[in-house]
């Protein structure tokens, strides 16, 4: 069943549309431009992550955790789609089919690894709130080293799923992905709500020390609190993001599946597949807005490639 699944989601990528070709090249050079922004963009951010010295270590390697794979979008991804929809115009049925085994893979070990690192960034948010100031002196609830092997676990276990899938039993493993995903939406949704309700409370808390001249019970200064808030949001922002990005995409899969593969629906499918590929474009913009110390590296790194241009 697996098989006869998969090669008919291979042929029907691989066939023309009904429409026509001639949106074709209009889609392949707009992936050509994304796939050179995201590159460039997640470079970018990667460098100035680096240099940036305003978020703990763990909260950083998950970003960097995460830019990496934008990163890998736009460097392996988005030139195997365009390979598709170039092998799509000029009829090389073998080559298209290679391209999309290739970009399936590719995409989906990605797209896991952004989806399971936004999860981890929300509870280590999450963490941080409930620690206060200890969150950076209790190196024994979390640690750099731990959370460099959070990350590989992430890594390896999204290449491992996508392998099973993809040679293995199709339909089961994509029943356990989408297990994977509702349960790691509704750790981050849960997450970020108990930092709302956390935020609110302290707020009040706040309040009535500034008023009443009560003790501050809360773990953080108003500094703290406001570049907390700062990298909350930015992870929010991103898991919003994502979420806006690829529910399109899993909507129009999920009719196509319920109502049979047909080329009528290649134009729905492939304008999906360009919005989930804009996402790794659009995130390293969502760092330079909400994370101030990232902003201001990644101008002085564009300066001094500018600098050094001349």
């Amino acid at each position: 069943m697996k098989e006869g699944l998969y090669e008919t989601i291979q042929a029907t990528a691989c066939t023309s549309s009904l429409h026509g070709n001639h949106y074709m090249q209009s889609l392949t050079a707009i992936n050509v431009i994304l796939a050179i922004t995201a590159s460039l963009g997640n470079a970018l951010i990667l460098v100035a992550l680096r240099k940036d010295s305003s978020l703990h270590p763990p909260s950083k390697l998950m970003f960097r955790c995460l830019t990496v794979a934008d990163l890998c979008v736009g460097l392996f991804s988005q030139p195997f789609y365009v390979i598709q929809l170039t092998s799509i115009t000029h009829e090389q049925v073998k080559l298209c089919y290679t391209m999309v085994s290739l970009n399936e893979l590719t995409s989906s070990v990605f797209c896991g690894v952004s989806l399971f690192t936004l999860t981890a960034i929300s509870v280590d948010r999450l963490v941080a709130l409930r620690l206060g100031l200890r969150y950076t002196q209790v190196w024994q609830v979390i640690t750099l080293r731990r959370t460099r092997v959070i990350m590989i676990i992430i890594w390896i276990l999204n290449i491992s799923i996508v392998c099973l899938r993809r040679f293995w039993k199709y339909l089961l493993i994509s029943r356990l992905v989408s297990a994977l995903i509702y349960i790691s939406l509704a750790i981050a949704a849960f997450s970020y709500f108990k930092i709302y309700v956390t935020l609110r409370r302290h707020r009040t808390e706040l309040r009535d020390v500034t008023q009443q001249g009560k003790p501050n019970r809360g773990g953080m200064s108003p500094l703290n609190i406001k570049q907390f808030k700062k990298t909350v949001s930015a992870g929010l922002c991103v898991q919003l993001l994502l979420v806006a990005c690829y529910l399109p995409y899993a909507v129009v899969v999920a009719i196509t599946t319920a109502n049979g593969y047909s080329p009528s629906y290649n134009l729905t499918v492939r304008l999906t597949i360009t919005l989930v590929m804009l996402n790794s474009s659009l995130n390293p913009i969502v760092y330079c807005w909400r994370i101030r110390g990232v902003r201001k590296e990644a101008k002085n790194t564009i300066i001094q490639w500018f600098s050094c241009s001349k």
